[in-house]
C-alpha cells in the first residue's frame, strides 16, 4: 500500500512539468491569436477613421503584446534547458547589438544562422531575414542590409 502511494506520487511529480509546459505552449498560441485579432480590429478602426476607436485598439494591441511577452518570459524561465546554448566560438569579439544597428556580413554568415526558432516560440523570420547567434544573444537580421531587426540579449543561458 505504502509503495503504491510512493510510486503514484513520483509519477505525478514527473508529469507536472509536462502539463505545465503544454499549458504554456497553448497559452502562447492563444496570446498570438489575440494579437492577430486585436491587430485586425485596429485595422478596421483605421479604415473607419474614428480616432477614439483607433486609440483604444492600439492600446488593446499593446496589452495583447505585453501579455504575450510576459507569458513567453515565464515559459522561458520554466524551460531553461531549451535555452541552454552550446559553446560558441567566433573569429570576432563580442559586441552588444541593439535594434536598428548595422552589422557586417561576417556576423550573420550562414555559419551563425539559427534554424530551429519554432521550439522557442519566436515569430518566424520574414523574407530576407535570418535569426543568427552572436555569443549568448540571438539577433534577427535583415540579410540584405545588415540591419538588426530585433535583438534578444542573453537569449541562451
Amino acid at each position: 500500500m505504502k509503495a503504491k502511494f510512493i510510486s503514484a506520487t513520483l509519477i505525478a511529480a514527473l508529469m507536472l512539468p509536462v502539463a505545465a509546459s503544454a499549458q504554456s505552449r497553448g497559452e502562447l498560441r492563444r496570446d498570438r491569436q489575440d494579437i492577430r485579432q486585436e491587430q485586425r480590429e485596429l485595422d478596421r478602426a483605421r479604415a473607419n477613421g474614428n480616432r477614439r476607436d483607433v486609440r483604444e485598439q492600439r492600446e488593446d494591441v499593446r496589452e495583447a503584446r505585453r501579455e504575450y511577452r510576459e507569458d513567453w518570459q515565464d515559459y522561458r524561465q520554466r524551460n531553461r534547458q531549451l535555452y541552454r546554448g552550446n559553446r560558441f566560438d567566433a573569429p570576432f569579439r563580442y559586441r552588444s547589438f541593439g535594434n536598428g544597428a548595422r552589422i557586417g556580413a561576417p556576423y550573420y554568415g550562414t555559419r551563425y544562422h539559427v534554424t530551429n526558432v519554432g521550439r522557442w516560440h519566436l515569430p518566424p523570420a520574414a523574407r530576407n531575414q535570418r535569426y543568427v547567434r552572436h555569443y549568448n544573444d540571438l539577433l534577427l537580421v535583415n540579410i540584405r542590409s545588415g540591419v538588426v531587426v530585433r535583438a534578444y540579449r542573453n537569449f541562451y543561458w
